[in-house]
């Protein structure tokens, strides 16, 4: 695809989960895919007819088991937040139908214990997780989703 086409393209909505525990750590999981150095907060896309804050939850217990009954909603981006793909994603990802995700991010407090965490879903995404210092956050997402990271923390660092 060209610069032109890509720059065509719509984003593709989709929710981020910041779970933090009671010693003020996020979780993180690390991904299966090509990027598995990388760790990110769980995360996935809205389904049609789908509000953000039931997409946040429902991606939180696929992705890591973590049921809505065990978290607090404590605060919501109040602004869609953009990131693009690297170009050559672009193709292989969602049939190469956008350019990247518009991000609408939730903190949750995690009321549970780690052992109600479980990464062997349906789909897993992961294939190990951990708790982590919100500021060394940045440092562990892959690249193109840095900013979008960078942003979130500092509007939700009234709550961290």
């Amino acid at each position: 695809m060209t610069p032109e086409e890509i720059e065509k393209l719509p984003y593709r909505k989709n929710v981020g989960v910041m779970v933090m525990n009671g010693a003020g750590l996020v979780w993180v999981g690390q991904r299966r895919d090509r990027y598995k150095d990388a760790w990110q907060m769980p995360q996935g896309g809205v389904d049609k007819g789908e509000d953000a804050r039931t997409a946040a939850l429902r991606e939180l217990e696929e992705e890591t088991s973590i049921s809505p009954a065990l978290v607090d909603v404590v605060a919501e981006t109040a602004d869609w937040l953009p990131y693009e793909l690297p170009h050559d994603l672009i193709p292989q990802l969602w049939k190469g139908k956008y350019r990247g995700q518009k991000q609408k991010w939730f903190l949750l407090r995690f009321n549970g214990s780690d052992a109600q965490i479980d990464l062997e879903t349906a789909h897993p995404e992961f294939s190990a997780w951990k708790w982590m210092a919100p500021a060394d956050l940045p440092d562990a997402i892959v690249p193109f989703k840095r900013d979008v990271y960078v942003r979130v923390l500092a509007e939700f660092a009234p709550h961290l």
